[in-house]
């Protein structure tokens, strides 16, 4: 049976994992897994950087979405950025991140969050259609980055 919850500190080294198979994946880059499972119990330690929602089939998860707030002072709410999703090859196209989605859509209304973002690769065009599909429009931003190393 699929369950689909919070992530707990006891779920970190898997969180980590897939995060290193996303990074190659996506980006063909090598992380360090010292450091992603760093990064991933500084998330599940501190609510403040966001949450980790899990698929989880037979005790494994399969599949994960991360979420991190940014706070809107003109709208005196919560914006909700989907900053990282994963899902396990076997188990794409079964559903799996529309119930992730869902799952944070429902907590998102309950909080009374303002907006979900996200943002992704333009070359990731099943990733595009899906959002779309979720009812996730185009919006007027575009998103710049100076790295500080």
């Amino acid at each position: 049976m699929m369950i689909y919850r919070l992530a707990q500190p006891s779920d970190a080294e898997a969180i980590a994992a897939n995060n290193l198979s996303l990074a190659k994946e996506l980006e063909n880059l090598h992380l360090s897994k010292e450091e992603a499972e760093k990064g991933s119990k500084a998330v599940l330690m501190d609510k403040q950087k966001g949450f980790y929602l899990v698929a989880e089939q037979d005790n494994n998860i399969i599949g994960q979405l991360f979420i991190t707030t940014e706070w809107s002072d003109w709208r005196n709410k919560a914006i909700w950025w989907i900053h990282r999703v994963f899902i396990k090859k076997p188990w794409r196209k079964k559903g799996i991140f529309t119930h992730l989605f869902n799952t944070a859509k429902q907590i998102a209304e309950k909080q009374q969050v303002y907006a979900i973002r996200l943002y992704l690769w333009k070359t990731n065009k099943t990733a595009l259609t899906i959002y779309h599909h979720l009812g996730f429009k185009e919006t007027d931003f575009l998103i710049l980055q100076k790295k500080e190393n």
